[in-house]
């Protein structure tokens, strides 16, 4: 059996968990969520706690046993506190602005990157050089974060560029002029 899917998911006060047919919904006070589940795994709520079961043993049947856990247990996890990520900006001239339910980039094109804002996310500019997202579906933050880094991401040798808060990038040196003489 599967080490993760085995586990069962504990639902604390104050969240509910439903399985309609091949959806789960998980309600609480920071947001709703619904997944579709794979005809494969069972899911059943049973006194505050959420347990996953397979129908056979096959490499894919025991693959999405742990996913399936994993994800309520995320969504679990999003509803009580939301998931967050910070990215940095940094060159000279970059910077980004909230305008309404889009992000404007000025990271050295020659035109403005529009990055439209999905919904669940909400995602702030503290200051030109900063963007915050957070939401209660750690798919979507991760996913929006990873598309906002896209637009420019950091090159190593000057530096320049969008990355996250936590991401260590290394500075590569530079090539140097050699003579020849």
């Amino acid at each position: 059996m599967s080490r993760i899917g085995r586990k069962p998911v504990d639902v604390p006060q104050g969240v509910k968990v439903a399985v309609a047919g091949p959806v789960v919904r998980v309600e609480g006070p920071k947001g709703k969520l619904e997944w579709k589940l794979h005809p494969m795994v069972t899911v059943k709520v049973d006194a505050g706690k959420v347990t996953c079961t397979r129908a056979g043993e096959s490499r894919l049947e025991k693959a999405l046993h742990g996913l399936t856990r994993a994800t309520i247990n995320n969504m679990v996890a999003g509803v009580q506190k939301p998931f967050e990520r910070t990215l940095e900006i940094s060159g000279v001239g970059y910077n980004v602005k909230l305008v309404g339910k889009e992000l404007h980039f000025s990271v050295g094109f020659s035109h403005l990157v529009k990055l439209p804002i999905p919904d669940g996310l909400t995602v702030t500019c503290p200051s030109v050089t900063r963007v915050h997202v957070t939401g209660a579906d750690k798919h979507l933050v991760g996913q929006f974060a990873a598309n906002v880094r896209f637009v420019r991401p950091v090159e190593p040798y000057n530096m320049k560029g969008i990355r996250y808060t936590d991401e260590i990038v290394k500075k590569k040196q530079g090539k140097t002029f050699v003579s020849g003489g």
